[in-house]
This record gives structure tokens, sequence and C-alpha cells, in this order.
């Protein structure tokens, strides 16, 4: 693609990054054939293509953004299914995520958008205020029908049933059983310490007892993902900056073999710590190291040895590639292939390359369109005729869930990790 930035523009390392990045685009529209949005809705805007020529228009132009291309970037899911399609590794990941900063410094969004967006930032990325909002949305659920249609929808998606806040969250150091192979540090993340702490404790027991020392290092939290993919870059990289502190220190002291990461959402974000502070001359070179440890969960137990007990039966499991998963990080046959050494079946979904409309906070932000896709997910799944789902993302997870009860099957949705840890010896999960 032929670009026209100005000298000048260029020597703006953001724009810099971004001409490389259009210039390797050459029009051919594979992506369009992956695209969630571009198969829901058929618009050459709700495409990646389409999107790459509207934030080019915008970069170029060195101006504010427009209504239309905000509403086309906001559609954008972040799957990254185009960039697992591009046969010109067009870095599409971070060209949005630029757009995206230039959007919220750029431009002024209507005031209820700024509100709801607001809301999400201060709330998500903080297990005790997710916690108390939680709580006041199952109070409020049987008056859902009197709200605006995105809060009733954030108050419909609240759980049934919060579950009490888990004491392994907590800054410590979990001991491995018997002789010691690895010593990792796990990021113990923030909506998923309140929507299911049962993951992070499935993950330590089944890392103890596979030998590794894991650390919940004092001063980590959320990964920062929310606020940089709603281009709040600051909020972003303060909160990279306090987990980069916190793994640094525990990397120099006693060392670390990696940095594991359960939900693949923070997994592509940890990766990309490097990228992300790449220009910040006091913390480039330890977001590098950072990002050289991360590793998802289904990678680091591809080292150690899964043996099955005859804990939990040959169940034929449903697994959900997750996009962060699959085509953020190219993880693609270690979960299935864990699944299968625990002695469990396991069934690819069809469609299997298209989002379930989680998307991190996209299921609230457009609820429409994510809808659409978690039901025709959640068809999908039905189809292979499985008795429960595993995926490797808590939003994943709540939303295959929830498409799944809407259509009136209510399969046990799980953890990969939760399956794993009770064919080898843990208890059942609470989930079944």
């Amino acid at each position: 693609m032929q670009t026209s930035f100005t000298l000048a523009q260029l020597a703006d390392p953001d724009i810099a990054e971004a001409n490389t990045i259009l210039r390797k685009c050459v029009h051919c529209g594979f992506c369009t054939a992956t695209c969630p949005t571009y198969a829901l809705l058929g618009d050459e805007r709700d495409s990646p293509r389409g999107r790459i020529y509207l934030i080019k228009q915008m970069l170029e132009g060195g101006e504010a953004a427009t209504e239309e291309t905000v509403r086309h970037v906001d559609r954008c899911l972040s799957c990254l299914s185009c960039m697992t399609t591009c046969p010109s590794s067009v870095h599409y990941m971070h060209l949005v995520d630029h757009a995206r900063a230039h959007i919220e410094q750029t431009y002024q969004r209507p005031l209820g958008d700024r509100l709801l967006r607001g809301l999400l930032a201060w709330l998500l990325p903080y297990p005790g205020r997710f916690r108390w909002a939680l709580r006041g949305a199952m109070l409020a659920r049987p008056f859902a029908g009197l709200l605006p249609a995105k809060l009733r929808g954030m108050v419909q998606m609240a759980p049934k049933r919060l579950p009490a806040a888990s004491s392994v969250d907590l800054p410590q150091v979990f001991k491995a059983e018997g002789v010691r192979k690895k010593r990792v540090a796990l990021l113990t993340g923030c909506a998923q310490q309140v929507l299911d702490p049962a993951i992070n404790e499935a993950t330590i027991r089944l890392l103890t007892r596979l030998g590794c020392d894991v650390v919940v290092a004092p001063g980590s939290g959320c990964c920062g993902a929310l606020e940089h993919h709603m281009g709040r870059e600051a909020a972003a990289h303060a909160k990279a900056q306090a987990n980069i502190a916190a793994w640094i220190n525990e990397a120099d002291g006693e060392g670390l073999d990696a940095i594991v990461v359960n939900a693949s959402g923070c997994g592509t974000n940890l990766k990309d710590y490097g990228f992300m502070l790449r220009n910040d001359a006091a913390w480039a070179e330890r977001a590098a190291r950072v990002s050289a440890l991360a590793r998802d969960i289904s990678e680091v137990l591809m080292d150690l040895e899964i043996k099955p007990d005859g804990s939990a039966p040959a169940l034929k499991l449903a697994y959900h590639s997750a996009c962060s998963l699959q085509h953020g990080q190219k993880i693609t046959q270690a979960p299935k292939q864990l699944l299968q050494r625990a002695g469990f079946t396991v069934s690819d979904v069809p469609e299997g390359h298209l989002c379930c409309g989680s998307a991190g906070t996209y299921n609230l932000l457009q609820p429409e369109l994510a809808t659409q896709l978690r039901d025709r997910k959640a068809a999908h799944i039905r189809s292979v005729g499985a008795d429960a789902v595993a995926a490797g993302n808590i939003g994943c997870l709540v939303q295959i869930a929830g498409g799944l009860e809407a259509g009136g099957t209510a399969l046990p949705v799980l953890h990969t990790v939760q399956w794993l840890d009770w064919a080898t010896g843990g208890p059942k999960p609470a989930g079944l």
C-alpha cells in the first residue's frame, strides 16, 4: 500500500511503525474471509482491509478521528484472525492499537459512551471494585428491563452466584511437591479473580503437583489489556510497569523460568510489553525481558508430565480456541494435546477461527454484534455433541456459557487447566 506521510510525521516512532505496517498491505482481501464483523455485516469498512484504509486516511491527515472511522474501528474485536490469514504479515494488532490511542486523544465521544467506558476502566481492572459492582448488578437484575440497553446488558451478564475471593490470589509462594523442576510467577489477573477464582486455584494445584514453585509476586496485578485496547495508553503502561517491576524483582532474586498466564487475552498483552514500551528508555529493556518470559499455561505444561490418575471420566470435550491464543499467540495444538494426554476426547468446533464475541469489553460495548457471534459459536459447539466445553480464556468461558444457556443447552464450560487438574488428582470442579 502506498503511503504519503511527511518526513515530520515519520519522525514520530509510532507513525513510522504504522507506515511500515501499512506499506505491507497488498489489498488482497484474504482477511475479509475470516473477519467476524465482515461475516456478519458484509460492509468493507467492517473488514480489516477497510479499517486499514480508514486508519491510513486518519493518520496521514494528522487530524481528529471522524465519527465514521470511530464507528468501524470500535466494531473491531481485535480477534486478530486477519493476522493469521494475511499472506503479507501485516501486523494489524499494532496498527489498530495505535488507531485507538489516536481516537482516544482526538475524538470526543457522546457523553453516554464516555461514561460507560470510564466506568469499565474504573471497575474491571480492580477486583475489589468489580466484586462490589457485580453484587449490585445481581440485586438490579429484576429491574434490568428499565435500564438503558448497554447497562441492561451489563446487568444481565452478571453471574447468578458470586464466588468468594480466594486466598491464592494474595502475594505468596506455593512450593513444589517433590523435586522442584521450575520456578514460575503467576499472573493472577483482575476480572478472572472475581468471576472464577477456581481457575487460579486449579492452576496452582496443577503446577505444584508437577514440580513447580509458583510465585504470586507482590505488586503484580491487572495486565493493562483492557485500557490498552480502549486507547488509554497512560493507564495501560502504568499497569504494565507495575507488573514488570514486580516480576523483574523476582527474576533478579531467586530467578524465574517463566511468567505463567492462564487468561490468554492477558498473555497476548504480556508478550507485547516489549513493543508497547519500546520507546521508553527507562522500561524498554525490562519490558522485553518480561515479554520473553511470558508463557501461556499450556506452553509450560507441555514441558511437564501430565499423568491422569483416573479421577475424571473420559468425557468428550468441545475445545474452543480463544482468539488471543490461536491468533494472538499462535498456540493451537498444545491445549488439545494436553487434554488428550489427560484422557479426554477432544473435538474441534466448526468455524473455530471466528470469535465468540467476548473480546475483552466488546460484549459490553457492542452487545448486539457480540450476541450474534455468541449464539453462532454456541450453535457450533452444540453441533459436535460434546459432554462439556474447554477453553483458555475467562471472557470466552463466560460468553460461551451464556450462549449455551440462552440456547437451552447448559453444558459445563471450564478452563482447560481445570480439566487437567481434575484428571491428575485435583478435586472435581464445582462447575460440574
